[in-house]
């Protein structure tokens, strides 16, 4: 909803099948009124954290890192899918209200609902600032989740290192019928971008002008480990599309060309991003993806469907890596295959599990990882098919490249140790504090198995504005507040406006919790995981510098 629109029954959205309409829900799941004066601080109070963490040694960075979330996710898919706004200079009133199509009590929502609730039926309080009764929260996806004023209480808390994954996704923004903005993935990537630096500008403007902001877009990992060396959050810039620079594939025909590649990098790389993935959800003309499984696995293979043109192509895998097994299919209802413009194809009868998807890489997704290696750019390996992955790594090894990262739990933990012994990466997708530990205990022994040399540092991929829940309370969380937060910060509750949020009760409602998740971590899980955490910051920087330094080795 665009800024100054009215806030009362929303205007019917175009009829669209009611079975295409829980379809559509189905796959974001699988994606997993009172004026205000504008909640600015003066420039003469700049915000400060601590720019050295307890513990900090010379030439270190101490801080966590988020692997992965989606400051400006609500551009994507058309603009309307997501609530609220991560900034806007007309102040929090105008930022964190709901769509116009919620009102008046949610239950025109569907998707809200679906997400929420598993079904399209519900309601909800649309009222946002300043009550909050109802949203954010942590299992709420269709309301923002990273105000600025949020994200900078994470910062505060300890937070030096954030990969903001610009996100495009055009066939649920051609199937979804209310939208603003282009359902072209590029050119929703530079919106993303766009906003990012204004958010930039405007934060600066909240702290005596130009630069003087404590959120910072970084290019390099110097001007990353100058920015969070200095106790700023550093903004690395990323991309997680599903046909990036066009590249679709109908009918395994591919839609895209190598000049189409390279003009697409380049340009990206001009605009500052470092880092990005090859594939996402649906197979495209570069690999194949590592499906979804349960029942919203089904919808995503429909989606799947409606993108290329076939459903995905599973076989028995005979590794020990896999993906997710998938759900039997459905045959569409003949009233949905006409509203999609599909033709009634059959259900496919998939083999035993465990499932693994048939493509891999494609020449042309060969051809983009080895020029994003040429380029220096960090290649994001989640939701790649275990086969694709695996040829991924192998050029990877091939050429002795370390710039590879698996960001937020999507692919096959048996890839870590390879991840490892290149010099990548791993960071765990958000999950309550007891949860949380599991993934950072798979990842820590896979890194000793690899040799284990040099700092093991961990990080989260939080994955907010992704569609994907953010961790939920934890059953008997016992944070006592106020709390010393990783930073030496001390934090009370979180408030904004007339609501106040408690991790016990609440979980991660918003991004602004982080810091009261970690201290649920360091409480449940003890000071080496922190630690570990704490270290986060300082190897993803030396694995970006590492990549920076990289030069292709000699041949015989």
């Amino acid at each position: 909803m665009s800024r100054g629109a009215s806030v009362g029954r929303a205007r019917r959205a175009p009829r669209t099948p009611r079975a295409v309409t829980v379809l559509l829900a189905a796959l974001l799941c699988a994606l997993g009124t009172a004026s205000a004066a504008h909640a600015v601080r003066p420039a003469s109070a700049p915000a400060s954290a601590p720019a050295s963490l307890p513990g900090s040694t010379a030439g270190t960075v101490r801080g966590l890192l988020d692997g992965h979330t989606h400051i400006e996710g609500a551009d994507d898919m058309g603009g309307r899918m997501i609530c609220g706004e991560p900034f806007d200079p007309d102040g929090i009133a105008a930022a964190l209200h709901d769509c116009a199509d919620h009102y008046p009590n949610g239950e025109l929502a569907v998707f809200e609902n679906f997400l929420k609730n598993g079904t399209p039926l519900g309601t909800h309080d649309p009222i946002g600032w300043p009550t909050f009764r109802d949203w954010p929260a942590h299992d709420s996806l269709t309301h923002q989740q990273v105000y600025y004023t949020w994200l900078e209480r994470a910062w505060k808390g300890g937070l030096r290192i954030i990969v903001d994954q610009y996100v495009a996704n055009r066939v649920l923004c051609e199937l979804y019928p209310l939208k603003k903005n282009p359902c072209d993935e590029d050119a929703t990537i530079d919106l993303e971008h766009g906003k990012a630096v204004r958010m930039q500008d405007y934060i600066d403007s909240l702290n005596g002008g130009p630069g003087k902001g404590w959120f910072r877009i970084v290019r390099t990992p110097e001007e990353a480990r100058t920015v969070a060396a200095s106790g700023k959050l550093a903004v690395v810039e990323g991309i997680e599309t599903s046909e990036p620079f066009g590249c679709r594939e109908i009918r395994d025909v591919p839609q895209c060309t190598e000049k189409q590649i390279d003009a697409g990098l380049d340009h990206m790389q001009a605009q500052g991003v470092s880092t990005m993935f090859v594939c996402h959800k649906f197979d495209n003309a570069l690999c194949g993806v590592r499906m979804d499984g349960g029942t919203g696995g089904v919808a995503v293979n429909l989606g799947n469907l409606v993108g290329t043109g076939h459903f995905w192509d599973v076989r028995t895998c005979t590794g020990p890596a896999h993906d997710n097994t998938v759900t039997p299919q459905v045959t569409l209802p003949a009233a949905v295959t006409s509203a999609l413009g599909l033709p009634n194809l059959p259900a496919p009868l998939y083999p035993a599990a465990p499932h693994c998807n048939t493509r891999g890489l494609t020449a042309l997704g060969a051809y983009m990882v080895k020029q994003m290696i040429k380029r220096k750019m960090i290649i994001q390996i989640d939701h790649m098919s275990v086969k694709a992955a695996d040829q991924t790594l192998t050029l990877l090894e091939q050429a002795h490249y370390p710039g590879v990262i698996s960001s937020h739990s999507w692919t096959d933990p048996g890839f870590y140790e390879r991840i490892y012994r290149l010099g990548g990466m791993i960071t765990e997708y958000g999950s309550p504090a007891d949860q949380f530990a599991g993934g950072w205990r798979t990842a820590k022994q896979a890194f000793q198995q690899a040799g284990g040399q040099g700092l093991f540092g961990f990080g989260y991929g939080l994955d907010a504005n992704g569609f994907g829940k953010l961790p939920a309370p934890r059953a008997g969380g016992d944070v006592q507040y106020p709390f010393t937060a990783l930073s030496g910060v001390t934090l009370d509750r979180l408030r904004t406006g007339l609501r106040t949020w408690d991790v016990n009760a609440d979980g991660v409602a918003n991004y602004g919790l982080v810091p009261d998740w970690i201290e649920d971590i360091r409480k449940t899980d003890g000071p080496e995981l922190t630690g570990d955490l704490a270290n986060g910051a300082e190897a993803y920087l030396r694995m970006w510098e590492r990549t920076a330094a990289y030069t292709p080795p000699s041949t015989p």
